[in-house]
């Protein structure tokens, strides 16, 4: 994947757009630091100088003022430790706030329909670009915007310093800080480059073949691949760990060139303070004052070293993230259906990229107000032809139409957070009254009230906290509060005791209040709340029967008993 500097424009767009006044003060506040710091060891070596000086001779120690120069020594002191510490606070406070904010637009992004598909499909490469992209972020303004401001700005000022003791001198000093100190990061950015990338290709690849390991370690084993696999995560972590050792015998060349500069610098300063104090321009206080000056000046460009040779990386995490936030991610919507009906699909082949579709030639349309089971084995295209009507995919061939739909999957995503927060993912408008009621309506407002913080009660990772059918109806309660024409249910009380499913499809019927249902299960309780049964086999509807027919009947019967 070829990158280039114009791909972090999106990021800085970002990056100005979340945290403008707050980066621009801790870019300040890193200049005034390094600022101070040259200007103490420049005005502490004149002030030795200086006072070695004036004790050479009774009349002049009598008159030399020594109380100045140690206030600026002091006063310089104290602000480069403030400064420091306010860079340290501003700097990192920006850039959390503003990785905070990526991270937020980016699952934002792939908590649509499609988009999380995509991330079901691939978690573990799109679960990096939400942790290892965004954090190589983390340095372009640490490590690299910062520095090669602070640095440019020291260099223009030790310039001018050096320059009111010799107009040459200044300049050359300036010249060659600018050529060498951003010559050899740039230099070594562009040659680290590829291995940058290959670091971030190899840690993405040992974090995708481990979490294929831990998630598929039983089919591994049963097809004799378990080792196969681990020796294809030693493969990646090998490669990741030779670019390792690439990026760290580069960085070891740009210290000795910073080190070559820095005893370039610091000869020349030498020898040109050397001849201008045998000339009698200068004195030797001042020359020690250059001298230092030029000693300190090489020091900001210090922090550029590891920033030159992490850009690769960053310009990749930039190439791979930018384009999510240069453009808003349109929301996939199907088609409006007829008035009288919730949804049509018309000859529809619908599946995941690969080969062989898992739906072919679909037929079929469900009535408004209509409640359609999706009855078949697994395997036969049921979660399929879900995610077709919640648009979380979309059809190869044939037409699709249907109203606004809310999927209430199998599994119930809940997060650690609050009951509250939980329940706001739903509707983030929603009242505590509104929350009561949706509660109070799946049938936990009860368990709820008897928690000792009600709504503020804190959940688990995963929900943890809350029973199996707790949990089932918290997911219920959202269900109730999305305001959309048709509810698809993904087998809504698989997993749950007999009494508690009973009463989940109770409720689910009597809050549907017109609503249009598709419930895809093999449940025979689940199904006989249905008008309509649509049998799926091997991607294609074999048959459609209505309540009061016999093959209404045949068809429940079929189905695993409550």
């Amino acid at each position: 994947m070829s990158t280039s500097l114009s791909d972090l424009k999106p990021i800085l767009k970002l990056f100005a757009r979340e945290q403008k006044r707050g980066l621009l003060l801790g870019a300040a506040m890193s200049a005034l630091t390094v600022g101070a710091g040259i200007a103490l060891l420049g005005l502490s070596g004149w002030f030795i100088t200086a006072t070695a000086v004036a004790g050479l001779s009774a009349a002049s120690a009598i008159t030399f003022d020594v109380f100045a120069p140690s206030a600026g020594i002091r006063l310089l002191a104290i602000g480069r430790t403030a400064s420091r510490y306010g860079e340290r606070l501003s700097t990192h406070n920006a850039t959390l706030s503003v990785l905070a904010a990526l991270r937020e637009r980016l699952f934002r992004g792939w908590a649509q329909a499609g988009a999380a598909r995509d991330l079901a499909r691939r978690p573990a490469k799109l679960l990096f670009r939400l942790t290892g992209d965004i954090d190589a972020l983390d340095s372009l303004y640490l490590r690299v915007l910062v520095p090669v401001g602070v640095a440019i700005v020291a260099a223009i000022a030790t310039s001018i310093a050096l320059g009111l003791i010799h107009p040459l001198f200044g300049l050359s000093a300036g010249l060659l800080l600018l050529a060498a100190g951003l010559g050899i990061p740039l230099l070594a950015g562009r040659r680290a480059a590829r291995h940058a990338r290959r670091r971030a290709y190899g840690i993405e690849a040992v974090r995708a073949r481990t979490i294929d390991l831990v998630a598929g370690q039983t089919d591994l084993l049963m097809a004799g691949r378990l080792d196969a696999q681990t020796a294809a995560i030693a493969t990646a972590n090998q490669y990741s760990s030779n670019a390792d050792d690439c990026l760290n015998r580069m960085e070891a060349g740009v210290t000795i060139g910073f080190g070559v500069a820095a005893t370039t610098l610091l000869t020349g300063s030498l020898l040109a303070v050397a001849a201008l104090t045998g000339a009698g321009a200068i004195s030797a206080p001042v020359a020690a004052l250059g001298i230092l000056i030029a000693f300190a000046a090489v020091e900001p460009f210090g922090a550029l070293r590891r920033g030159a040779l992490e850009l690769g990386r960053m310009l990749l995490a930039a190439k791979r993230i930018g384009p999510r936030l240069s453009a808003t991610m349109p929301i996939q919507q199907n088609a409006a259906p007829a008035g009288h009906f919730a949804f049509q699909l018309s000859g529809v082949c619908a599946g995941y990229g690969a080969e062989a579709p898992v739906l072919d030639d679909i037929t079929l349309s469900l009535k408004s107000g209509e409640k359609l089971a999706l009855v078949g084995a697994s395997g036969a295209g049921k979660s399929t032809l879900m995610a077709l009507l919640a648009a979380e995919i979309q059809a190869d061939r044939g037409s699709v139409a249907n109203h606004a739909a809310t999927l209430l999957t199998q599994r119930t995503e809940l997060f650690q957070d609050t009951l509250r927060g939980n329940l706001l993912l739903a509707d983030p408008r929603a009242t505590d009254d509104d929350l009561r009621q949706a509660l109070l309506a799946a049938g936990l407002l009860a368990d709820i009230s008897a928690l000792p913080h009600h709504l503020d009660t804190r959940l688990g990772e995963g929900g943890m906290g809350l029973s199996g059918g707790q949990s089932r109806r918290l997911a219920l309660a959202r269900l109730f509060l999305r305001d959309t024409p048709l509810w698809l249910l993904d087998e809504p009380t698989e997993g749950l005791d007999r009494a508690t499913a009973r009463d989940v499809m109770h409720r689910l019927s009597g809050k549907a209040n017109g609503r249009s249902l598709v419930i895809a299960t093999h449940i025979r309780r689940e199904a006989a709340i249905a008008d309509v049964i649509a049998t799926l086999d091997g991607g294609r509807i074999t048959r459609i029967s209505r309540r009061g027919e016999t093959a209404f009947e045949e068809a429940l019967n079929r189905l695993r008993p409550d």
